[in-house]
């Protein structure tokens, strides 16, 4: 199994394999024809008002997992496909984001690691 977490200012590259942005907002600068995307994924972006309170301080990292954790919950119908996706090929959720360490595409990609290390493979 293969997921992987890349800015989406960073260039595509062939071994990103399935391209998903997991970004609400689309990023500054980004042209969509030029982004390289297979899908966008906004489902599976934190809720605005989440996104709003974290406003990616480090400091309310864990608080912002554990509350991303919790919609993530409600939203397997979207996430599952991408579990099943990179069961076989690689996949790599993109973020607009500057913080490396602190957003949403590395807490999501925690968040399946996690669940698939609990539940195995669907």
């Amino acid at each position: 199994m293969s997921i992987v977490v890349k800015r989406i200012y960073e260039p595509a590259s062939k071994t990103d394999g399935y391209r998903v942005l997991v970004d609400r907002l689309w990023p500054r600068g980004v042209k969509k024809e030029d982004a390289a995307l297979d899908v966008w994924a906004k489902e599976l972006a934190p809720s605005t008002a989440l996104r709003n309170w974290f406003g990616h301080d480090p400091a309310r990292w864990e608080g912002f997992r554990h509350r991303y954790a919790g919609e993530l919950d409600e939203l397997a119908s979207f996430w599952r496909p991408l579990v099943v996706h990179a069961e076989r090929h690689r996949v790599t959720l993109l973020y607009g984001a500057r913080d490396e360490e602190h957003n949403q595409a590395l807490a999501l990609k925690m968040y399946l690691d996690n669940w698939i290390k609990a539940n195995g493979l669907p």
